[in-house]
């Protein structure tokens, strides 16, 4: 049976069209002309995903990110069987900044911090020395209003910043980023780098995070029972070699996103170049606008499953404007 009877590719108004013509992201639905799926059986999606994965993947490859909209899957276990269709070894969320939860086998929640609160766009766990290289979302229940998922071409970023900041991007590709995280004792959910160093490390023994932060290149200094914690220098610029183009490939947004203020005190986390020289704030404007003006954010519905490209896609969140919203999470290497 040929893809065309399986797939559908459908259009959105929000998707946005590549220089090279493809839609961003990709859009598939159940062909209605076949009998093939069926209204509750997700092992018909799982069929089809693992007869078809590497027409899936080159889709992927090509348009960097992929809405399954329509097929049978209404709950974690489905997600979860959705995941292991597609084969891809799991990655382990060790020295995530986010605090998420395991639901059940492959799944977890997304960002557990308040859903009123944005998430700035961001490449998973750019921050660290080993990352995921592709990501999996899936809508358990349809938020009422806002919450979406924004994504954008991380290479559109690259370009449209070396045009306006050429100074700033070549320091950046020179020196890189070194990010600096405070992380408190315990987790502290109302922010979304608000992981604790118990959790990050895995252990509630000071020598041993000791240890284990060095065995990550990362400097922990103590600050009562709080850990600041300085990454060695890492690159901010990627170079993809499947679509042969530079990309925007940090998490800087995210280490300004949480300004120093009264209530909270000092800033969880913030990034500064690999040099020591702090990064200006009009640069920051600018890439925030860019993204903004070329993301794409496509409301969710109940049963929608993401697959991201996180080595040339960023995403971020938007605030929740009327509940509920239940999003969940996979990260594959």
């Amino acid at each position: 049976m040929g893809t065309e009877n399986l797939f559908r590719e459908v259009e959105l108004p929000e998707q946005k069209s590549q220089d090279n013509g493809v839609l961003f992201p990709a859009v598939l639905s159940p062909n209605s002309g076949t009998q093939y799926f069926t209204a509750s059986e997700v092992v018909d999606f799982e069929d089809a995903i693992r007869a078809h994965k590497p027409w899936l993947e080159s889709l992927l490859l090509k348009s960097g990110a992929i809405l399954f909209r329509g097929f049978p899957v209404t709950s974690p276990s489905d997600f979860n069987m959705v995941i292991e269709a597609f084969g891809y070894p799991e990655f382990p969320y060790n020295g995530g900044i986010a605090p998420r939860t395991q639901v059940l086998g492959r799944v977890y929640t997304a960002n557990e911090s308040p859903l009123d609160m944005e998430i700035p766009f961001h490449h998973e766990m750019a921050y660290a020395a080993d990352f995921p290289t592709k990501l999996f979302f899936f809508c358990e229940e349809e938020p009422g209003a806002g919450g979406e998922t924004p994504i954008v071409l991380s290479h559109i970023i690259y370009e449209k910043m070396k045009a306006i900041h050429p100074d700033f991007v070549d320091q950046l590709e020179k020196h890189g980023l070194k990010y600096i995280k405070i992380a408190p004792e315990d987790d502290d959910p109302s922010f979304h780098s608000g992981t604790s160093w118990k959790s990050l490390f895995k252990t509630d023994d000071k020598s041993v995070a000791e240890d284990r932060a060095a065995k990550r290149e990362i400097k922990l200094e103590w600050i009562g029972t709080t850990a600041k914690l300085t990454r060695n220098p890492l690159p901010a610029i990627g170079f993809d070699k499947e679509i042969g183009r530079k990309t925007w490939f940090n998490t800087i947004l995210a280490a300004y996103s949480e300004p120093e203020s009264e209530k909270f005190g000092p800033p969880k986390t913030s990034a500064e170049l690999g040099n020591g020289d702090p990064v200006d704030d009009d640069v920051l404007k600018d890439v925030l606008k860019i993204m903004k003006e070329e993301c794409v954010a496509i409301p969710w519905k109940k049963g929608d499953v993401l697959l991201i490209n996180n080595l040339t896609v960023l995403h971020g969140r938007r605030p929740l404007v009327r509940p509920p919203r239940r999003i969940l999470a996979s990260l594959c290497k």
